[in-house]
């Protein structure tokens, strides 16, 4: 089986480059279960439930997210009544909505996890490595096939929590930082990793955002609200290539995909 996991998607080219080239990518990769992060998608900041039923309807089976969760408030509502739209699996018990869904697939049982970093995050939840380990122990018995999607900062906490679930799951995937790695690979232990898938939006910018508002921000010191960039998308992520006897990935491969390409 093989499994297209797409990142961060930023604002309307974002959303625009995956409309537009996501079935095709299904098409040439043999892939055919998909997980999107769309944390970023309405605006570039948090997700609304009319773009959640635009994705739906693209066939996308399971969607992540990360710490612009509940930029757009209706999110704490909506969650709810959308499983297999995900927040940090790490927040506090209580919080609406769950990290953990497990979806069954062309008979193959396929959970996805998602959680969040704690290193120069904000807000700042528990263990990422303990909700994990807890998931695993429990709901994760029952899966065919794992994919955690870790939502974190810095390199070395991603890294680390590749080590940490090697031989346990299919794929450890950074999302967050919205710059692809050239570092995927799969672990001895037969997990996927990669770093960071990078972002699906507008690479003229500054991870996603104006750069001409950001490099006045930095230059001059200056606040002011930060605006999405316009210009063409491109779609970022990788396919892994899971053994569904093992639950284990054979390979993973980047892919990247420019709009008008």
């Amino acid at each position: 089986m093989k499994i297209l996991i797409i990142g961060d998607v930023v604002g309307r080219p974002g959303r625009k480059v995956l409309t537009d080239h996501l079935q095709a990518l299904r098409e040439k990769t043999g892939a055919t279960f998909t997980i999107v992060n769309v944390e970023n998608a309405a605006g570039g900041f948090g997700i609304t439930e009319k773009i959640f039923y635009e994705f739906e309807a693209l066939d996308i089976h399971v969607m992540t997210t990360g710490n612009h969760v509940w930029d757009k408030r209706e999110a704490l509502t909506f969650i709810e009544q959308h499983p297999k739209l995900l927040r940090p699996h790490n927040y506090p018990e209580g919080t609406p909505g769950s990290g953990w869904v497990m979806v069954e697939y062309d008979g193959v049982k396929i959970g996805v996890l998602n959680v969040m970093g704690q290193a120069f995050m904000h807000p700042v939840l528990d263990s990422p490595f303990a909700s994990v380990d807890a998931v695993l122990d429990k709901e994760g018995k029952e899966a065919d096939v794992i994919v955690v999607d870790f939502h974190a900062e810095t390199t070395s906490e991603k890294v680390a929590m590749g080590w940490h679930m090697d031989g346990k799951v299919a794929a450890v995937v950074g999302t967050h930082t919205h710059i692809p790695t050239a570092d995927e690979r799969v672990l001895p232990g037969g997990t996927a990793y990669i770093t960071d898938l990078g972002m699906t939006g507008c690479y003229d910018s500054v991870i996603g955002s104006d750069k001409e508002g950001v490099v006045n921000r930095m230059v001059h010191k200056i606040q002011s609200r930060l605006e999405p960039a316009t210009g063409p998308g491109s779609l970022c992520g990788v396919v892994v290539d899971v053994d569904v006897t093992t639950g284990r990935a054979k390979s993973v491969e980047r892919v990247r995909v420019e709009q008008g390409g």
